[in-house]
């Protein structure tokens, strides 16, 4: 009975928390992120309120976080989507990946601690927060502007090869042999590769099986269908989160729509949790020796993020003005990569594993907005472009209204309407 008491006090003080820095993080007009890191760890051992009683219920919650975060996510996409950007952009997502990946690879090489950490600090650096960027997209008007398709682009090769890339980490932590990896890679590219051929074809008749009006029965076959693949794909080592991903990409019309409004509050409140867990297993005490690597890794891919975005943009037929921007948004560092550290962490790979990626997510999840908005006219002050911008009114979008964020009394070519 005192247990039960303790678990409910230490849970509720930890949503209560949350909740006020989630207002805190608004009212800033930035990522909560960082915020619920740190919370973790305050709350985690060596932090100034260590929990104990709830930590169990906090692992679960953390791991429907998970599922809910790549749900949602595969709601986003279609499998019409993803094919014809596979076919269209992947020239750039194989630079994202070589410029974005190796910089994290090299990194634990050098600092040795093998090869299975590399491939888990490779994806750490290469995956960008497709949540902290699409609302930086938002607060600054950029929705409707020329090179937004283009960063887009980018996120889904990058979301679509998690599906790949997760099955590939876990074999790896579980210490499977190559056989036993290659079997595992196999089953995931092969489920994979018959979702999206069931969500091209037949799409509509599975959307229309789980559809119903009530929004109670939608949200329980959704919700417990998300759970269930979640778990047996975890089961067969292919990963929970590759799991729900799928299920979201197999929905589609208006019960991707509905499911997603219905599950949307449920995704931010576990994803939270899973925020402050992954902190909770983080020593405050060992960021500090890593901080130096992880502030370096933050400033290499700042730059190779910045070229990722550029090169795809120019590949566009882009200006220079929105190349500087798609760079400058796709900074940004978050939720999959907590994910992947989390499944480092958890597999006991490294100790400084740890630290190092928490370090890192949260200077990129800070800087992400801030080089969104300032890459653009920095660079252009730098390499001498500025004057052959014509004055006029603000920077349109494609339907013509302005852009928020923009700089007065300039025209950005790029950001109006097609010819």
């Amino acid at each position: 009975m005192h247990s039960s008491a303790v678990f409910l006090i230490e849970f509720g003080a930890i949503l209560l928390v949350l909740g006020l820095l989630g207002r805190l993080a608004a009212r800033l007009s930035f990522s909560p992120i960082p915020l619920y890191l740190l919370a973790g760890l305050a709350f985690g051992e060596g932090g100034l309120l260590p929990l104990g009683a709830s930590e169990e219920f906090v692992a679960i919650g953390a791991e429907i976080g998970v599922v809910l975060l790549l749900l949602m996510l595969g709601l986003e996409y279609t499998a019409g989507d993803l094919v014809s950007q596979l076919k269209t952009q992947y020239p750039a997502g194989l630079l994202d990946a070589a410029l974005n990946a190796l910089p994290g690879a090299a990194m634990a090489l050098l600092l040795g601690w093998g090869p299975i950490a590399a491939v888990v600090l490779a994806g750490i650096t290469w995956i960008s927060s497709s949540g902290v960027i699409a609302k930086v997209l938002g607060d600054l008007g950029r929705l409707g502007n020329r090179e937004t398709p283009v960063i887009l682009s980018i996120l889904v090769l990058e979301d679509l090869s998690m599906a790949v890339y997760l099955p590939v980490v876990t074999a790896l932590l579980a210490g499977t042999g190559l056989a036993a990896g290659s079997v595992t890679l196999a089953v995931a590219l092969g489920v994979a590769g018959l979702v999206l051929l069931v969500a091209v074809r037949y799409g509509r008749h599975l959307s229309r099986f789980v559809s119903s009006d009530d929004p109670e029965k939608l949200l329980l076959v959704v919700l417990g269908l998300t759970l269930l693949v979640a778990g047996v794909a975890q089961q067969l080592q292919v990963s929970a989160a590759v799991g729900a991903f799928l299920v979201g990409i197999a929905l589609s019309g208006e019960v991707a729509e509905g499911a997603h409004h219905l599950l949307a509050p449920l995704r931010d409140l576990f994803a939270a949790v899973f925020f402050v867990f992954f902190g909770l297993h983080t020593d405050p005490a060992a960021i500090p020796p890593v901080l130096l690597p992880a502030l370096a890794l933050a400033v290499v891919t700042t730059l190779t993020k910045i070229a990722t975005g550029y090169w795809a943009a120019r590949r566009a037929g882009i200006r220079a003005q929105g190349r500087w921007r798609a760079g400058g948004t796709l900074v940004a560092r978050g939720e999959f990569s907590i994910v992947i550290a989390g499944l480092a962490v958890t597999s006991g790979i490294d100790s400084d594993l740890g630290p190092l990626a928490t370090a890192y997510v949260l200077i990129l999840v800070v800087l992400g907005p801030l080089t969104a908005r300032w890459t653009e006219p920095v660079a252009l002050r730098l390499t001498g472009r500025r004057g052959s911008r014509t004055v006029s009114a603000a920077p349109e979008s494609e339907s013509g209204t302005p852009v928020a964020g923009a700089e007065p009394g300039v025209r950005d070519p790029d950001t109006v309407g097609r010819p």
